[in-house]
């Protein structure tokens, strides 16, 4: 979790804004400066790869979030099943013994 912290929202929204950035030099790059177009390449790449490792983050925080919901909904099916039990007239093993509710 305390990488999720770090990297938090506001390291999506950085990359978002670069990818806008990015966007508009491309469109106002002039075609025959190749020293212009190589450098705008590089950024490309290097916000593709920033971008591929947050997705690769994100999925695995929502591996971890669902396996903890899994395991939430398993122990409250659990609980339910304890606390509905009783109710049900069921005495806790007690039957036959001659014991009385």
């Amino acid at each position: 979790m305390a990488d999720a912290k770090r990297n938090g929202p506001s390291e999506g929204e950085a990359l978002l804004r670069r990818l806008r950035r990015l966007t508009v030099r491309t469109e106002s790059a002039n075609a025959g400066d190749r020293v212009q177009l190589i450098a705008l390449i590089d950024d490309i790449e290097a916000a593709r790869r920033r971008l591929k490792r947050e997705c690769a983050r994100l999925d695995e925080e929502l591996k971890r979030v669902t396996m903890r919901v899994t395991a939430i909904n398993a122990y409250a099916r659990g609980a339910r099943t304890l606390s509905v039990a009783p109710r049900r007239g069921h005495s806790c093993g007690l039957s036959g013994t001659g014991a009385t509710k």
